[in-house]
């Protein structure tokens, strides 16, 4: 038989001594409906149900953090006899992470294992997470802004590889380590071939400058091959090598302000030497 019961204030239930009792309400029944708002205080609310359906489509977390106290907040999941698993937000990173961990969630705070995989579907939009076969099947990669950019390796003995090409539009390229080249480096200018350097441009200049008072020095022989004519004379002295002369060494320079720009040999020790004895 059904009953009813209605009171015209409150209505309170207590078990045992004390402000908040001392012993427990148990409802036995099929259905239990509360028909109002249902509030529970206390330290522990469980809830042991097969199914959890709830209506309510935003799901509000530490509901009492007032400040910017380092109060991580997120999903645990449990996993029985490994470390559990949880999504969350870290306060003191600023972001959100998908962890294992040995947290249980009884504390406010999430300590890190390892980095869960989170899997989601191919991007469309900028802000989209992207996946591993997004990133390994792109066609190109840009990084534009008004600031600097930079690309950075998992490790320092990993290598920045371009399987086609890797073009940089920008004023200067910085780089800390070394560059490797299993064919050539190039640029509009100059070509980088093995233990080749030499200009692209047809007629243009390689030009060696130290800047301030350095020097260009050169630690060994310098080898000059041989020229079948004589280059055209300049305002800068022009040094080669053609068929030996007079001279005896086959080292020519030609300066248009020495000579009136006539073509001069260096001459050798033994030449020097036999000229000086010809001419007393």
């Amino acid at each position: 038989m059904a009953k009813h019961l209605r009171t015209s204030g409150d209505y309170t239930i207590k078990t045992g001594t004390g402000a908040s009792g001392s012993n427990s309400v148990t409802l036995d029944s099929k259905t239990t409906t509360v028909k109002g708002d249902l509030i529970v205080e206390g330290t522990n609310t469980s809830l042991e149900t097969t199914t959890l359906t709830i209506e309510d489509p935003i799901i509000r977390l530490a509901k009492n953090n007032t400040n910017t106290t380092d109060l991580d907040s997120g999903f645990l999941v449990e996993r029985g006899v490994v470390n559990n698993a949880a999504f969350y937000w870290n306060e003191g990173d600023d972001t959100f992470k998908a962890v294992t961990t040995t947290s249980d969630g009884t504390g406010t705070t999430i300590a890190d294992t390892a980095l869960a995989k989170i899997q989601v579907a191919e991007p469309t939009a900028g802000s989209d997470a992207a996946t591993k076969t997004y990133v390994d099947s792109v066609g190109g990669v840009s990084l534009s802004g008004s600031t600097n950019n930079t690309i950075t390796t998992v490790t320092g003995a990993n290598a920045l590889q371009g399987e086609a090409n890797l073009t940089f539009d920008g004023t200067v390229l910085a780089v800390t380590g070394n560059i490797t080249a299993t064919t050539s480096i190039a640029n509009d200018a100059i070509t980088i071939d093995d233990h080749t350097i030499k200009t692209t441009r047809s007629n243009d200049d390689l030009i060696l400058e130290a800047t301030g008072t350095g020097n260009v020095v050169i630690n060994d022989t310098l080898t000059f091959s041989s020229m079948a004519s004589d280059p055209t004379a300049t305002a800068q002295t022009t040094l080669y090598n053609k068929t030996a002369g007079g001279g005896g060494t086959g080292l020519y320079f030609r300066n248009s302000a020495i000579g009136s720009g006539a073509v001069g040999e260096l001459i050798s020790k033994k030449k020097a030497t036999a000229l000086a004895i010809a001419l007393g």
